[in-house]
């Protein structure tokens, strides 16, 4: 679902300003880390942000961790190149849709398997 235009650009400039930025946080807990996409509020106050992360849950954790501790350098860094009346608060959100693509996908393997069985 659309969200807007003009919410649509300020999104995807966000999400282009943080895919840059996180790779050159110094953090060691960050992992690599691909930023999918920025959802922004209608009042461009909030942006939840939705990132990949790759790992084991103890490095995910630990990127979960450095990208909350970032939020403000990050903040900064948008407020220096995007001019807006408010900054918007950032949001990391891990997003589990390749983990439920590849669920569904055994899911149905296995369904086949047990149609070739009968």
């Amino acid at each position: 679902m659309t969200q807007g235009a003009r919410i649509d650009r300020v999104g995807e400039e966000f999400r282009e300003i943080l895919a840059e930025e996180i790779p050159k946080l110094k953090d060691p807990r960050v992992g690599f880390v691909t930023v999918v996409g920025v959802k922004v509020s209608p009042d461009l106050r909030h942006a939840r942000v939705a990132y990949t992360s790759m790992g084991d849950d103890k490095a995910k954790a630990g990127t979960r961790a450095a990208l909350r501790s970032a939020r403000p350098h990050l903040r900064a860094v948008i407020g220096r190149q995007v001019r807006l009346k408010y900054l918007p608060e950032l949001e990391f959100e891990e997003d589990t849709t390749y983990e439920q693509g590849r669920r569904i996908d055994e899911l149905i393997a296995g369904l086949h398997r047990a149609e070739d069985e009968r």
